[in-house]
């Protein structure tokens, strides 16, 4: 068989493009929500991490620890068959509630790191001028943190992708489970799990073509 017929054998013979393209979308689905929640959630968890009350900053160091200690496959098995196992919650939604929750312990220390970078002369500096400290944050420590945040923020989207692969443990049919079954119903294994590293690829070069497009369209403001 040449490796055209191969490549339509996997991907066009009976409708498999479609079989990949839905798989890719749950992919993509679970990915992007679980970053919106995760993001929001990490930066409130930062919020609890940098207090000086002691209570809060102990339940956000906890929090952190154990998510980022914790293997992704494993809390995902644990809410799927054990706290969620009764409460009739569609497999997706597990996986979305543990990659936000995963995902927001790593930005949340992504971010207290990110926020302890800053120049504090310059919030200093600030506050004398008459700033409050609301207005010195929203305008001088906000924009650095972000900015020293933001490289370690795509590759963690990219690791979050990479991370929803693990979803077909709980019945869920996303892109690393359609081009295993694609696998084996062709029985071209090499070239099936070749193509679905380049799609995971593609989607990774795609993330980081984002982030760069920003930067330069920042860069074309500033001149």
């Amino acid at each position: 068989m040449s490796l055209g017929d191969k490549l339509y054998t996997i991907l066009i013979a009976g409708g498999s493009y479609k079989t990949i393209l839905n798989g890719l979308l749950v992919t993509v689905l679970i990915s992007a929500v679980a970053l919106l929640i995760g993001t929001a959630l990490g930066a409130f968890i930062c919020f609890l991490r940098t207090r000086k009350n002691l209570i809060p900053r102990t339940i956000a160091t906890v929090y952190i620890a154990v998510l980022r200690g914790t293997p992704v496959l494993m809390l995902l098995l644990l809410l799927y068959y054990g706290v969620f196992a009764r409460a009739g919650l569609a497999p997706v939604t597990v996986a979305i509630l543990t990659f936000a929750l995963n995902v927001s312990a790593h930005i949340a220390e992504l971010l207290r790191s990110s926020l302890e970078a800053t120049d504090k002369g310059q919030v200093e500096a600030a506050r004398m001028l008459g700033f409050s400290a609301r207005e010195a944050f929203r305008l001088i420590t906000l924009p650095q943190m972000l900015h020293t945040a933001k490289p370690v923020y795509q590759s963690t989207i990219v690791n979050l992708i990479q991370w929803t692969s693990v979803v077909g443990y709980v019945t869920i049919t996303d892109l690393t489970r359609v081009i295993n079954n694609t696998a084996a119903r062709t029985m071209q294994p090499l070239l099936t799990i070749i193509i679905g590293m380049l799609i995971y690829l593609g989607i990774s070069y795609i993330v980081f073509g984002i982030f760069a497009l920003t930067d330069r369209k920042k860069g074309g403001a500033g001149k």
